[in-house]
This record gives structure tokens, sequence and C-alpha cells, in this order.
């Protein structure tokens, strides 16, 4: 007997003896094990206790029957968010952020190093940062550390005190008291990683090579690319394969989107590298031939780039050589990503999007043929893999009650101003999409954007 096979037994056996629960879903439409089908879960104490076939009767103090139109989803995972509270809460904030994250049915979030002031480089810092989420998260929260040129002493400690691995940059990262590696210093600290197994996650643009790049100004998208040509990826990610083969540690690739870069990844990947590999809706969704002059809000770095490369993504996450999707979202006040009037060697780089992650990739995927239970593999199932996180990113006995009420067939206009973020500038704005989350539940109560009820997590918590 399977271990699955063994859990659903024993549930099945509880329900049997009419045990009541907390809480009791029931719907048409639950995914499980990758697959969708009639089932009913019931919830005791914030934890799953027992998945069953819907024929089956649960008992609970509260009963909640989904639509035929919806699909009971486990509780998205998203590794990649830039919170800047504190320090920059003008640009986003853990209130809003982890508001906006429910909306778009993410019940965990990890959170980027850089933007807060101070940045996550020292276990000072992630205190500091853990005090002030404490008492605004509507979601989970766990935090990433930072390396940094000279902060290789607090690497173990960050990773005692419950950080789920390290960002580093290996150019500018846009912020002067978040300073990148060169790669050689990257590969030293890989090399301690590697001695308690925690994971460094690069941002992975070549320094040299952007230096050597035309310098972006003006309101043309095309000027704006060739600033960030692809080559500065595929450099800097071979040297990220290379260091992380010496030393044997753990790495991944943030925010990938150059296509010409997945074969030495396939290679490193066969190799054993211990290698993985994370992209972005827009890089999924958006083509650099569509994007107007002096449109700012698309600028992201790396970029958006042409359409046959995005398609290559997607070749690329269905073969498994990109191992999951995440929104990196990288907010910033109106005035900054509209600086210079639709400069892009002015506006600030970054895309928001926490909220509209599912909706985007799902309205994709149908496009292209691609079910349901494949993107929540992407975006709730390896996420939770890839920090360590076995209780997320699955409905199953024993896991968080964490839930995403998703209706597919659902249209979305998205309208900037109704969404949670704090400042209203995305590239989707009016975008018409497929696909609306109509509830998230965390620990088995429903988000109600009021009441925070999140838990600060840490590495290593079960």
């Amino acid at each position: 007997m399977t271990a699955t096979s063994a859990a659903h037994d024993a549930a099945t056996a509880t329900a049997a003896e009419g045990v009541a629960y907390d809480l009791v879903l029931r719907g048409a439409r639950v995914l499980v094990d990758g697959t969708v089908a009639p089932r009913q879960v019931g919830v005791n104490d914030g934890r799953i206790a027992a998945v069953v076939p819907y024929e089956e009767t649960l008992e609970g103090e509260r009963v909640v029957e989904l639509g035929e139109h919806q699909v009971l989803l486990p509780g998205l995972v998203d590794t990649h968010v830039h919170v800047n509270e504190p320090g920059r809460t003008e640009w986003e904030g853990f209130d809003s952020a982890t508001r906006a994250a429910a909306a778009g049915g993410v019940t965990t979030l990890i959170d980027m190093p850089l933007n807060s002031i101070p940045p996550t480089i020292d276990v000072a810092a992630l205190e500091t940062k853990q005090a002030v989420a404490a008492a605004k998260a509507h979601i989970d929260v766990g935090f990433w550390g930072g390396a940094v040129p000279g902060n290789e002493a607090d690497l173990r400690p960050l990773h005692e005190a419950g950080a789920f691995g390290f960002k580093c940059f290996l150019l500018h990262s846009g912020v002067d008291e978040f300073a990148p590696l060169t790669p050689e210093a990257m590969e030293d600290d890989m090399a301690i990683l590697a001695e308690f197994d925690s994971l460094m996650i690069v941002h992975a643009e070549d320094a040299g090579t952007i230096d050597a790049a035309p310098e972006p100004s003006g309101t043309g998208y095309a000027g704006f690319l060739a600033s960030r040509p692809r080559s500065a990826e595929d450099t800097a990610i071979q040297a990220v394969i290379e260091a992380a083969r010496r030393t044997g540690a753990r790495a991944h690739i943030l925010h990938l989107s150059s296509s010409d870069a997945l074969d030495a990844i396939r290679a490193a990947k066969a190799d054993g590298v211990r290698i993985t590999v994370e992209t972005c809706p827009h890089y999924l969704t958006l083509e650099a031939e569509a994007i107007p002059d002096g449109a700012t809000a698309y600028k992201c770095c790396p970029p958006i780039r042409e359409r046959a490369n995005r398609d290559l993504l997607w070749e690329a996450l269905a073969d498994g050589t990109i191992d999951c999707i995440v929104s990196d979202h990288s907010p910033s006040t109106v005035e900054l990503k509209l600086a210079g009037g639709g400069d892009f060697g002015q506006a600030w780089g970054g895309v928001s999007s926490l909220q509209l992650g599912l909706s985007l990739i799902w309205d994709e995927a149908k496009r292209r043929g691609i079910a349901l239970e494949r993107v929540v593999d992407w975006m709730a199932t390896n996420t939770s893999r890839l920090v360590g996180l076995e209780n997320k990113g699955r409905i199953g006995v024993g896991a968080d009650a964490d839930f995403a009420v998703f209706e597919p067939e659902t249209a979305l206009r998205v309208d900037a101003a109704q969404l949670h973020h704090r400042n209203p500038v995305t590239p989707y704005d009016g975008r018409e999409l497929t696909g609306v989350v109509a509830s998230a539940w965390v620990r088995g109560e429903q988000v109600d954007f009021e009441t925070p009820r999140g838990k600060l997590i840490r590495r290593g918590e079960a």
C-alpha cells in the first residue's frame, strides 16, 4: 500500500465513524493528487483531516458547498514577492501585498530580502521584518535572506533563524543597500551554503555584458530590450551552473526570460547539477512586439522578450526544464514607475501582478490546451517543493487547509484601480481574461481582507 492510499484509507475510516469536522468543503471539482474529481474535504484545527469521495458524508460545524462552476484548488505558493516593508512601504507593504495575494488565490508567499530598509542580510533585519509582518499578514509569510559582499558570517545564522535561502545579484540590484556579488564571491557563498544544504537564488544577468550594451533611453521598447540582451542572462546562468557543479550547492535561477539558456539548463539537470528554474507571468503572457511606446508599466529586468521566445518558455515548462511560475511582484510608486514621461531609461523596472497570476497563466494555458492541473503544479506544488514546505501546495491529509476557490470559466476584465495592490499600475490594466478566484482560505479560515490571520513561517517547519 502506498503512503497516499494509506492516508486516504485512514481518512475514509475517520469519516465513516461520523467524526465532526470544524469545516467541510464539498464540490464536484476538487483537485487532489493531480486529478479533479467530486470530493469532500474535512478540516480540523487548520489542517486537512479527511479527503473522501463526494458521495460519502462528512459532518462539520460549517459545511461549504461549491458551485458546479467552481474548482477547489490548493492555495498557491508564490516564492518571489517584493513586499518592500519597512522602509519603502509606500511601494507596497504587508497589508496590501497579502490582501492582493489572497485575492489571487495565493495563500503563502516568501518575501524577497531587498527593497525594504533594512534589507534582510542579517538576523536583526529579519527580526525587524518579521515584527512588521506579524500584525498585518492576511496569508502565511516567509522570508528569503540576502547574500551580499561582506555578510558571509551572517548566512548560517539567518538559515538557523528560518530563512528559506539566500538571494544574490550578479549586477546592480537597483538599490544601493543591496550590493551585487561577483561570480567568484557567489561561488564562495554557495560553498558555505552547501555545508548546511541551503539554497542560493540568483538574479542571473551578467554585469559586464550589460555594461557593454546600449544605454536604455527614450520611449521605444526596442531600445530598452537592446540594453538587456539575452546573452547577459545566458552568461550569468552558465556561471551559476558551474558554481553549483563545483560546490554541490543547490541553486535556483530567478525569473528566466531568455530561451537561449534552456539548452544549458537541460544539460546541467541531466548531469545532476542541483539547479531549478522559475519564470513569471509577464514572460509567458506578454510579448515585446506588442508593447506600446512609453508604456513603462511593462519595464522589468530581465525584460519581456519576443513572441517566439515566449513560446519556447512554455515548451520548457511542459518538459520540466522550467520548474515553476512565480509573480516576481516588484511594485513601486506611480511616480517612479512613470518617471520620465514614458522614458524606459528613467522608469523603475518591475511588474505588479501578484493578484493576477493564476488568472493570467490559466487564460494563456487554456488557449494552449494545457490543463488546470499543470498550472497548479507550476504555481503551488513545485513552488512548495522548492522551499521545502511539505504541508503547502496540496490538498491531502495532514496538509494545511489552504485553498483557492477558482472559477475557470468566469470572465475577468482587469481594472488596476480595483486591485488590492497599493499602487494602481500594471501592464495588465484593461486586459480581458478567463478565470477568477472567488475566495481564499488559510488554515481553514476564509480570508475576509479585514482581519489579518496569516502566520509567519520558517524554513523547516512542518
